[in-house]
């Protein structure tokens, strides 16, 4: 089979939607001589780059590793990654912006978007499987967690490349091997302490959706060398590299089990960030022969920057956008990032008491349900980090209340789903939105109508501050714990860490390091004693935490304390933790090798 790319389709457009302009625009591609690929019958076309394997190989690695996937990610890498290298420079450039003082404001450049009422996205129409999401359980790809998320009886499971994944060599190889098995019936896992998982039913249709996240685009893949048609060779994009190989193996399998190629897009930033995902989507899915609109996504809108331009996200990624949801602890990563600089009226208390009432938040989630409902799109809510404990009924008790009123909220508010970290959790969740869905499958009907949200709503941080809420000595102190015990985890391999009765995540650690930066860059005091958060005092405070920590065999303390001081002591400000410590203490460790 041959097929021939085609990025540039008609689409039905709306006047004054801006065009890429010279920085941002993809190079015209030079056509490749078609040709068939023995093996596979897909990519009709002849990358001008190789991807090359610079890692040891595992078991079965090669099923995922083959000539023609590497051929894949190849071609995606020839199309895409000057384009994203452009993005990422002017992400950064827009960041630094805000954080001198300019606001962030919806722009005035595309409001025809936002003002024509007639176009709507592809939603879950024609993609089997994403019509009912009302709970949705998360988790990273490993296979014992695959298992248990694909039992758990939930609507759909984010198989999560991302935050709560990671990115070791094999943690990446390995979750597309149980993905890959999962979706074909399978995938069994037996413990070093002898227990076994399976999964309930070898068919996909009577499991949870699978909707996979792969890692956004500032995340690179060192275990992969891209070499360009100049000979000139770098790091793979992790994003291409996670949404390639899913692709590649499994969409034709997913389709024919009644499922599809479903993606969450993390991370975005701007309408063109979406473009560019958009336009990778066309190309991927003429390479392997699949019908436009075949992919699926649900992006996270979970930057500031992205909350001022959720039409227009949705406008460029319409043919393939199910819908947006509400990734609310990055969306408070990104809101400290932002403001980090502009001194102390920009500064948000301990975490803990930042709820998602509070009137900045409450802007940005009653925004994006009225956005998604106006453009036919599911609005989906976000994690409660929550998480029971089996052997302590009173954190279990608490864990469930605290979660019931969390989407007692969201579905009120006209969320179609929402997720969940474990699984004691989703009857908890689904009992709040069967009260309101009932036996429908989602309310995008729900026209938000009464929503009025200004760009003050939105950057109006303050409010929580002016209301009572404090800096404690005790919020300070849980930064530094609750960063050090989960960068230890991750640098172990492991992203999803339950930590005190929490269930966190990359975002977390990000928060955390991010709040004592801005606190000791604006000078802010401690409200219970009046003292100033200097770089000495957490200086202590990690001192203090360290001793207080058990230290057993392959722990990574003191790196992740390296990585700490590193990202919320210095000078500058990383504008993500992951992107040193990956290159520096995660590439190469123990919890890196097959």
């Amino acid at each position: 089979m041959t097929s021939t790319i085609d990025s540039s389709a008609p689409r039905t457009a709306v006047a004054g939607m801006p065009d890429d302009v010279a920085d941002d625009a993809a190079p015209p591609a030079t056509p490749a001589a078609p040709r068939a690929v023995a093996k596979s019958g897909v990519l009709g076309v002849v990358p001008r780059g190789t991807v090359r394997v610079a890692a040891a190989l595992g078991d079965r690695y090669d099923e995922i590793l083959t000539p023609e996937a590497l051929d894949f990610l190849a071609l995606l890498h020839d199309r895409f990654a000057a384009r994203r290298t452009r993005l990422l420079a002017q992400r950064e450039h827009r960041r630094e912006e805000i954080s001198s003082g300019a606001d962030p404001d919806f722009r005035a450049v595309t409001r025809p978007v936002r003002e024509d009422p007639s176009w709507r996205v592809a939603g879950s129409a024609g993609a089997p499987g994403l019509e009912d999401r009302r709970v949705e359980i998360t988790g990273p790809t490993d296979p014992k967690m695959t298992i248990n998320a694909l039992n758990s009886g939930a609507r759909v499971w984010l198989a999560d490349a991302e935050d709560a994944s990671a990115p070791t060599w094999p943690n990446v190889v390995e979750g597309q091997l149980a993905l890959h098995d999962a979706i074909r019936g399978t995938l069994e896992h037996t413990s070093a302490a002898g227990k076994h998982y399976a999964l309930r039913s070898p068919h996909l249709i009577d499991l949870p959706t699978i909707v996979f996240r792969p890692r956004g685009w500032h995340l690179v893949e060192k275990h992969l060398r891209y070499t360009g048609p100049e000979g000139h060779a770098t790091c793979t994009s992790g994003a291409l590299v996670d949404f390639g190989l899913y692709l590649f193996h499994n969409a034709a399998e997913l389709i024919a089990r009644g499922r599809g190629p479903y993606f969450y897009l993390p991370k975005l930033e701007s309408y063109r960030e979406a473009r560019l995902w958009n336009e990778v989507f066309e190309v991927a899915q003429a390479a392997l022969g699949l019908p436009r609109g075949t992919i699926r996504a649900t992006v996270l809108i979970e930057t500031l920057p992205a909350a001022f331009e959720m039409e227009e996200i949705l406008y460029e990624l319409r043919d393939h956008c199910a819908g947006l949801n509400a990734g609310r602890w990055d969306y408070l990563f990104s809101v400290i990032k932002c403001f980090r600089s502009r001194g102390e009226s920009y500064v948000l208390p301990d975490r803990g008491q930042v709820p998602m009432t509070a009137p900045f938040l409450r802007a940005y989630t009653e925004l994006l349900v009225a956005t998604c409902h106006k453009r036919g799109a599911h609005a989906i809510g976000g994690m409660s980090a929550f998480i029971p404990d089996r052997r302590d009924p009173e954190v279990t008790r608490q864990a469930f209340e605290k979660v019931a009123a969390d989407k007692r909220r969201e579905a009120g508010d006209g969320f179609d789903g929402s997720w969940v970290a474990h699984p004691d959790l989703i009857p908890v969740a689904k009992a709040e939105f069967d009260a309101v869905l009932g036996a429908a499958p989602h309310q995008v009907s729900r026209l938000r109508d009464d929503v009025r949200v200004t760009p003050h709503d939105l950057l109006d941080v303050a409010s929580l501050r002016r209301a009572g809420a404090t800096v404690t000595s005790q919020g300070l102190r849980t930064n530094v714990s609750i960063a050090i015990r989960y960068l230890d985890s991750w640098l172990r391999g492991t992203g999803a860490a339950a930590l005190d009765s929490l269930m966190e995540d990359a975002a977390t650690a990000e928060i955390s390091r991010s709040q004592v930066w801005q606190w000791i860059a604006a000078g802010t005091r401690t409200d219970d004693d009046g003292r100033t958060i200097t770089r000495d005092r957490v200086e202590s405070l990690i001192l203090d935490v360290l001793a207080e920590l058990p230290r057993p065999h392959g722990h990574r303390l003191d790196d992740a304390t390296a990585v700490f001081r590193s990202v919320a002591l210095g000078d500058d400000f990383p504008s993500f933790l992951t992107l040193g410590a990956y290159s520096q203490y995660l590439v190469g460790s123990p919890a890196d090798q097959p």
